[in-house]
């Protein structure tokens, strides 16, 4: 997992609750330190024992706190890699060309990094079908993502986000249309 998901882990936990629950939730989670560098690459596992600490500490299922998350990485995400962006993309857009512009670009840019690989199906202009495939079974997070990238662009009332498949296997299929 790289530095810049967990640090923004940290911060979101700060943001949501506070500094000292972040401090307790890295001592439950069995980890040394919870301060996190964005140039390296940490075991997955790290995030999987905060995110299943967090959901015992707060009684909220891990897959809907991955959710939660999710949605809170969008507008960082998408500072970041703003370069990448075709201004004139909206939601559809932006999933459609999100395996190609950014996870593209994230994978030679940190060759120890390896987001998810996304096989998007664009099924008409107000439809598509997203397949995450990832060993890591985050699809909880991707799916919070999609939330995000509709919030980020002021659509979130007019996309209908429906994962079809479970959010905690290796492939998870994502229905996104616009209604």
């Amino acid at each position: 997992m790289h530095g810049t998901i967990l640090t923004l882990l940290k911060r979101y936990v700060q943001t949501q609750y506070d500094h000292s629950t972040w401090v307790k939730l890295v001592e439950l989670a069995g980890l040394e330190e919870g301060n996190f560098s964005h140039k390296e690459v940490y075991p997955d596992e790290h995030l999987y024992a905060l995110i299943g600490r967090a959901a015992e500490m707060t009684g909220i299922p891990a897959g809907e706190l991955h959710e939660k998350f999710g949605e809170y990485l969008v507008p960082d995400l998408m500072y970041m890699y703003q370069k990448y962006l075709n201004p004139d993309w909206r939601t559809l857009d932006m999933l459609e060309h999100t395996e190609n512009s950014l996870h593209n670009q994230v994978r030679r840019e940190h060759i120890d990094n390896a987001p998810p690989v996304l096989q998007v199906t664009r099924l008409n202009a107000n439809e598509l079908l997203i397949d995450y495939v990832s060993a890591r079974r985050m699809g909880g997070l991707a799916v919070g993502i999609v939330r995000g990238v509709a919030t980020y662009y002021d659509e979130a009332d007019r996309i209908d986000v429906l994962p079809t498949t479970s959010e905690d296997g290796e492939r998870v299929q994502i229905h996104v249309r616009r209604n």
